[in-house]
């Protein structure tokens, strides 16, 4: 179940990466015309009805991202079974088909089936749809049907299974959305104290994946909170509005780079030079783009007392945010980028107060992780363990189990290093990647040499049965496409 929900939650990626683009169409929009929807500037009109299609269609994104992203070779007609389905389901169960359907008027349906089209009914179809094609995208009908046979019929089959899922839908999921709501009622109607509470769990899910499930239910649309799209839409409450995004800008922009400085400082002297690189590279990720995994798995397996709190200032740092009302948005992540194009909506409230909170947080997270590593000895990266192979990657020796090329291409020798450690191409199931990690299924995990794979001067890596995680940064692709090369 849980490699399950990592895969989900891998795939959400895909959708979620065009939120920038929604994010800088909107941004720009309102820092041209703050009064709001562009109404003394077509310019902005323009801009910001630009950034909500996106924003306001983010369901039909997750249906089709997650669709694509689950297929076992994402190929394009698992996306289309996951249009079909949603539109399917999403036109079935609206409030004027469930009217007629109950046989009463519009007004006296449901709410629930007027919350139908979200990203939640999203992600359940995408994930069907994708089931759908792996089982049956290589099937072959009878010659009389031979048109409809292969990739050509999961679509076909996703109708049918849509038209089952609406009959089901329409029993459960008025109890279902009801559930949910009152479980984003019972965390916002906890104001301050939910925001800190969501953000300590939020940190707590990172390493296995499934924080994604927690976010849907305070960032979008699934149980009525749907704090993103509400605050870059600027409908919402001032100093409310944004709360459970607000908090993490401290964090990210701050707070993680101070804690890299110390693990850096409290390196030993011969390994000082690779942790500063480490730490440079990945705090700049964390500051400028809000991507915090590079930095966070440097240390959360090695150092996983210092991990706890993190998640613990992560929670503090959602709580005073809230407390005091201070709001500030992201379309990505909470980096600069996300705050500079956030600080003139509609509904961002004293931003300029989060940088000086973000000051604190800096403060505290070099004060406490420097304390922490001194007072119980932790070992983290330079400091115990090896930041890289112990020479420079120019140096390596090829792997000896993967080809033969020569390339000087860095991305290439590290694609060979790790697929050397995954036990060669042969015991490489599935590989896939995120924005910052790569993503892998091996065949036998006894296979995998974790020192070979470091040996690639990665951040970090994780290791869960025949699930492997290896963290490669913001560059992540380049090395996908280069494994991808060799198999």
């Amino acid at each position: 179940m849980k490699s399950y929900l990592q895969r989900i939650g891998r795939s959400l990626m895909l959708p979620v990466a065009v939120l920038p683009a929604a994010a800088i169409l909107l941004g720009i929009g309102y820092y041209i015309d703050p009064s709001g929807w562009g109404g003394e500037s077509p310019i902005a009109a323009f801009l910001i009805t630009a950034g909500d299609s996106l924003i306001a269609n983010m369901p039909i994104l997750f249906a089709i991202g997650v669709a694509l992203g689950m297929s076992k070779d994402n190929n394009g007609s698992s996306a289309l079974s996951g249009l079909v389905g949603y539109l399917i389901i999403t036109g079935l169960l609206s409030p004027d088909s469930v009217a007629i359907l109950q046989g009463i008027d519009v007004e006296a349906v449901n709410a629930a089936f007027g919350n139908i089209e979200n990203q939640f009914i999203g992600i359940v179809v995408g994930a069907i749809a994708a089931a759908i094609y792996n089982k049956f995208g290589e099937t072959r009908l009878p010659q009389a049907l031979a048109f409809f046979s292969g990739r050509r019929l999961p679509p076909i089959i996703m109708s049918v299974v849509a038209l089952a899922l609406s009959g089901i839908l329409f029993f459960i999921w008025p109890p279902v959305y009801t559930g949910l709501v009152t479980f984003g009622t019972w965390i916002s109607g906890m104001g301050a104290i939910g925001a800190g509470l969501y953000g300590f769990f939020n940190r707590l899910l990172i390493p296995v994946g499934l924080h994604h499930a927690l976010n849907s239910v305070f960032w979008f649309d699934v149980a009525g909170i749907d704090d993103i799209a509400n605050f870059w839409a600027g409908t919402g409450t001032l100093g409310v509005t944004g709360m459970y995004q607000a908090g993490y800008f401290p964090i990210m922009m701050f707070g993680l780079p101070a804690a890299g400085f110390a693990i850096y400082q409290l390196a030993d002297e011969d390994k000082k030079a690779q942790t500063l690189s480490l730490m440079m590279a990945a705090g700049f990720a964390t500051f400028l783009t809000g991507v915090t995994e590079p930095l966070e798995f440097a240390f959360m397996f090695i150092a996983p007392q210092l991990y706890l709190i993190h998640a613990v200032l992560t929670g503090l740092s959602l709580f005073v945010s809230s407390f005091f009302g201070w709001t500030a948005g992201f379309g990505f992540s909470a980096g600069l980028i996300d705050y500079i194009l956030s600080f003139n909506l509609p509904l961002a409230n004293q931003p300029i107060m989060l940088m000086l909170q973000g000051l604190v947080f800096a403060v505290l997270y070099y004060v406490i992780f420097r304390w922490a590593i001194v007072q119980f000895d932790l070992s983290t990266p330079g400091r115990g363990v090896d930041v890289g192979p112990g020479e420079d990657m120019d140096n390596a020796a090829p792997a000896t189990t993967v080809g033969t090329a020569s390339s000087d291409d860095k991305f290439e020798k590290q694609a060979r290093i790790i697929l050397d450690g995954l036990g060669g191409t042969e015991n490489l199931e599935t590989l896939n990647h995120c924005a910052t990690r790569l993503r892998m299924d091996v065949k036998d995990p006894s296979k995998v040499n974790e020192a070979r794979i470091k040996e690639a001067n990665i951040p970090g890596m994780n290791k869960s049965g025949n699930h492997v995680q290896v963290v490669i940064g913001t560059e992540v692709q380049f090395v996908a496409d280069e494994m991808e090369k060799l198999r």
